[in-house]
């Protein structure tokens, strides 16, 4: 592999980096045309909590979660979600406020599933007003935007600006991707996936600053060679612990992502996006950026001194 590596590297970096500017066309579009399916958290709607009493004896007629979405979603929108609860048969449904009030849960349930013995019985009946998920999509922003500010001036301190500018578009390529990928697929964006983006972007910079470590150190010490050659043995000397860093963190976020439920699939799928999207932005873009910016060796040589009086 290594030795792939060092033959094709250039030819990877090209590769991926095209690659990505492609996407990130294709993700702005689909959110300037489609926009975000928002989540209750931020537009506000209805949260039902119901319980449902099994028949005594388990039987094809036992209510699953397939079930209630079938029965509701006609009723209260495709976009009604059910979460299992800690008890057994607790079930917590969300779904979009209906102009005609709040709807009996408990009669639309009966009406379609009338083939089963189940006793339903609503708990509770809650509401997230439409200020509230105005503040926390306010909030929500302004935390997006320090997170920014703060990542922006520690590039600034540690690299110099066409290497930070690397790091930074990297950053901004996978942010784009994961939420053009909830635009095309318009899948439920709430604020369990606004948390998996600010983990993206730490993820994501850590591991353009582990490359721009190694360019860096390579400008310093090796001023003779071209910066595409120093930029190519960073990419290869950091592959091995790239690999094995993005491959454990995969693992625990497919098992999450098989494990979690419906509650936590958005923060998953966000998250093994981001990751994969993370590690080759910082191999092509991280690189590239920097190469094409026209980063040499001088920038990072101490500059000389006129002794002459």
């Amino acid at each position: 592999m290594k030795v792939y590596l060092q033959q094709h590297i250039r030819q990877i970096r090209l590769f991926t980096g095209l690659l990505s500017v492609l996407l990130v066309l294709v993700a702005i579009l689909a959110i300037a045309t489609k926009g975000l399916n928002w989540g209750l958290d931020f537009t506000g709607g209805m949260m039902t909590e119901i319980h449902i009493t099994q028949p005594t004896t388990l039987s094809p007629t036992s209510i699953d979660k397939h079930d209630i979405e079938t029965a509701l979603q006609p009723t209260l929108g495709q976009f009604t979600s059910v979460t299992p609860l800690g008890g057994e048969g607790r079930w917590l449904i969300r779904y979009a406020t209906q102009p005609a009030g709040i709807p009996d849960i408990a009669a639309i349930l009966a009406d379609h599933l009338s083939h089963s013995d189940s006793q339903i019985d609503v708990v509770s009946n809650s509401m997230v007003g439409s200020q509230v998920g105005q503040g926390l999509m306010e909030q929500s922003a302004i935390a997006l935007m320090v997170t920014l500010l703060c990542i922006l001036l520690y590039l600034s301190v540690r690299f110099e600006w066409r290497l930070a500018s690397g790091a930074l578009l990297a950053l901004a390529h996978d942010t784009l991707l994961v939420v053009g990928l909830f635009a095309i697929t318009q899948m439920e964006f709430n604020l369990t996936v606004f948390a998996a983006i600010l983990a993206i972007l730490g993820y994501s910079l850590n591991d353009s600053i582990v490359i721009a470590d190694r360019v860096r150190e390579g400008l310093i010490t090796q001023p003779e060679k071209a910066t595409a050659e120093i930029c190519d043995n960073a990419i290869i000397s950091t592959f091995a612990r790239t690999m094995v860093t993005s491959g454990t963190t995969l693992l625990t976020v497919v098992a999450l992502w098989i494990m979690g439920g419906a509650a936590l699939q958005g923060f998953a799928i966000a998250m093994f996006v981001g990751i994969v999207s993370g590690t080759w932005s910082s191999i092509s873009l991280g690189t590239l950026i920097p190469q094409w910016l026209s980063l040499e060796p001088k920038h990072y040589q101490p500059p000389l001194i006129d002794d002459m009086p």
